[in-house]
């Protein structure tokens, strides 16, 4: 993957390109990727509407839903969503409609795929700021959109990420991986850099609008890691907002996110090793600028198999050793081999452990030596060895209690960032 090169010109559906004639330009466009979202996607669409109403009536303002080919009534939905004008204590003097779009990409399956055709809309349309919402959230509100929106217009940032209160077992491929990992590398202490729902301007979406990743994995779940870490190396202004809540369909680790695993996994590698000239010279973490109140949510419960998760562990080392072998230094697989025949409830695998299993298959990932798709595989029973052991650590544990831990997590990440560098490969050892 090289994201220098320019990618092919993505052809559009004729009615989006009528659209696109007919406004000209907007001062800010939000996309709105979908996939049978029927149930939820009508209370995504008036919660934007009313965002924009309420925050940015004196911008011009559109909403592009870019759709995975929904079997559902997810498009009828999309068509027929109104926000009525009582919606608003303070309606504007006219009530004309916000420009909506429904349109069905192409591509790779996949959210990345999605988004792409939403920031080609964004960046014929000359839009100064764009934000995307994921259709599948129950707690978005009309301030999600000032806040994702506001910093790239009035305060001349590049880049929102998302900061959620969520529960302890949701956003475990970010807590356990994704965070400390961008954290150490970059040096930008970014608490939810696949969060889902992020805010950008023209400056980098022309970044994204030029980038040739569309056959890859980014196609897919490892879009939104390809977004941040994309602005984190174009831009020193990025900052977190505060959006309370993250109320979606959450999953079981253990029986839902391999893919998504993968996917993640990849993107992210890739990205550290074409990255790597950049973030190998920041010498100091940079804390970023926060927008919105923090306040404490309630939040829904998760149900985890743990039971399921250590069964898969053990049983990759047995039909998996070979690949382990192949993946790991001999140091630390002898520590991944001696947690076998833990019980469930007693699981745990050690911080330092789970950091150099992370590490030596970055450094396996960046030597190419491996084939991609045996690999990166082979890692998701390692993560549930993890995911069970962080849910036998934290089950008494309260919120801040959680966030505890995982500040220990991604200390144990930044100290093992110079041997990192030191074991890269083509590295002076």
């Amino acid at each position: 993957m090289n994201p220098a090169r320019t990618p092919k010109a993505l052809d559009l559906e004729p009615h989006l390109q009528q659209f696109i004639e007919k406004q000209k330009s907007l001062d800010i466009v939000v996309g709105i990727p979908s996939f049978h979202s029927g149930r939820t996607v009508a209370h995504v669409i008036r919660a934007v509407e009313c965002g924009l109403r309420k925050y940015f009536s004196n911008y011009s303002t559109g909403i592009v839903i870019s759709d995975g080919s929904s079997t559902d009534d997810t498009e009828s939905v999309c068509r027929l969503t109104q926000l009525p004008p009582e919606s608003l204590l303070r309606p504007t003097d006219t009530w004309t409609p916000i420009p909506r779009i429904f349109t069905r990409y192409s591509g790779i399956p996949g959210k990345g795929s999605a988004l792409r055709t939403i920031f080609e809309v964004a960046h014929r349309l000359h839009a100064r700021a764009v934000a995307v919402v994921d259709s599948d959230l129950r707690s978005i509100t009309a301030e999600w959109v000032e806040l994702l929106l506001g910093p790239i217009l009035w305060r001349d940032h590049d880049y929102c990420c998302p900061l959620y209160a969520r529960h302890k077992y949701d956003g475990t491929i970010t807590n356990s991986l994704v965070y400390p990992l961008v954290r150490a590398l970059y040096r930008r202490n970014v608490r939810q850099p696949i969060g889902g729902d992020f805010g950008f301007s023209s400056r980098i979406l022309e970044k994204y609008v030029a980038a040739d990743v569309w056959e890859s994995d980014v196609a897919r779940f490892g879009i939104d890691i390809w977004m941040t870490t994309t602005a984190l190396v174009n831009s020193q202004k990025v900052c977190q907002v505060f959006l309370g809540s993250k109320i979606h369909d959450p999953k079981d680790p253990g029986a839902h996110l391999s893919g998504m695993l993968q996917q993640v996994t990849s993107a992210v590698f890739s990205r550290i090793v074409a990255d790597r000239a950049v973030w190998s010279t920041v010498d100091q973490a940079k804390e970023l600028s926060l927008f919105g109140l923090p306040f404490a949510v309630g939040l829904d419960p998760i149900h985890v198999d743990v039971e399921r998760m250590v069964a898969t562990f053990e049983q990759a080392l047995v039909d998996l050793l070979p690949m382990l072998e192949a993946a790991l230094r001999p140091e630390t697989l002898r520590g991944v081999r001696a947690l076998a025949g833990q019980k469930p409830r007693s699981f745990v695998m050690p911080t330092e452990l789970w950091r150099d299993i992370v590490f030596d298959y970055l450094t396996e990932y960046a030597t190419g030596r491996l084939p991609q798709n045996h690999l990166l595989p082979s890692l998701f029973p390692l993560y549930l060895g993890r995911t069970a052991s962080w849910v036998r650590e934290t089950e008494r544990s309260s919120a801040s209690e959680v966030e505890a831990k995982l500040e220990e997590l991604c200390i144990s990440f930044d100290h093992g960032r110079r041997e990192l560098l030191a074991r890269w490969p083509g590295e002076q050892r």
